[in-house]
């Protein structure tokens, strides 16, 4: 091959290369944008505004003082939420004697949702537990919000695992902030290698991905110190692929009204994990 047809083919080459990594650059770039534009959605979790834990009977709501379930604004008196033997219903204050029971987000189909003027009210359920939350259009969340920031993208952290699948239902013990612990289906495993050394990291599911809960030695210093989310195609052909860049908070970094989950104690990695959502604020 003359040298004149081998530069020119190292520049093909190259540029190819450059084409590829800076097609993947924008790829995250994209994603990170849709991010944070679902987080300012009018129903992302900045406008989660308030969380009421239910006692046993009548729950009275509005903006008036001394409210079990206290909004920002509106009726002074704007109904009940009656919590009775796990069951609740709602009476509206401007129907009197009308009555409606409240699915909760864990329920089939989903919660409830009741509205008043730009706030929506609906019932969680974390164990045994029996809350209302408040989403609010016009939380302060949402207005002050400052942006998120982001490790530059590395292709190091876009790294193809190998899939180890249970062969029988397996659980893991998985905490929240309440600190509760539920008991969650596992599928299986996925095993990587990074800096030299092999990792591990046990996914439940959500949905149609795996969802992973994680902490490693960046958490509580350039990241959010509870851990970060990772969501993941499912396995194929004993892989699955585990892409960091897109490693990102939970809500409690933004509110302190949502109930996040914990990593379980062998999702703690003691490796740097540096890509993906810097903690909130961090610059």
């Amino acid at each position: 091959m003359r040298p004149t047809t081998r530069l020119a083919t190292f520049i093909a080459a190259a540029a190819l290369c450059l084409g590829s990594g800076s097609e993947y650059q924008k790829s995250i770039e994209d994603w990170r944008v849709k991010r944070e534009q679902r987080l300012k959605a009018d129903d992302g979790w900045l406008t989660v505004a308030g969380l009421f834990w239910l006692k046993e009977g009548i729950n009275s709501a509005g903006s008036a003082p001394g409210r079990a379930i206290r909004l920002p604004r509106g009726p002074a008196y704007f109904g009940d939420f009656e919590l009775h033997q796990g069951k609740v219903a709602f009476h509206p204050a401007e129907r009197p004697g009308a009555s409606s029971g409240l699915r909760s987000d864990a329920d089939t189909g989903g919660p409830d949702m009741i509205k008043n003027d730009d706030m929506t009210l609906y019932v969680i359920r974390r164990d045994d537990r029996f809350g209302i939350r408040l989403k609010d259009k016009q939380s302060e969340y949402r207005r002050e919000f400052t942006g998120l920031h982001w490790f530059p993208v590395r292709e190091q952290y876009r790294i193809t695992a190998h899939w180890t699948a249970y062969n029988s239902p397996h659980k893991i013990s998985v905490p929240n902030i309440l600190g509760q612990t539920d008991q969650e289906d596992s599928p299986g495993y996925a095993s990587f290698t990074l800096n030299g050394a092999e990792y591990r990291l046990d996914p439940v599911t959500e949905g149609d991905e795996l969802f992973f809960i994680f902490r490693d030695l960046t958490s509580g210093k350039e990241t959010y110190g509870a851990g970060r989310f990772l969501y993941a195609d499912m396995p194929r052909n004993g892989a699955v692929l585990l892409d960091f860049n897109k490693a990102q908070n939970p809500p409690c970094a933004f509110t302190p009204y949502a109930t996040c989950p914990l990593p379980p104690k062998q999702n703690r990695l003691a490796a740097k994990i540096e890509a993906g959502e810097l903690n909130y604020g961090h610059h």
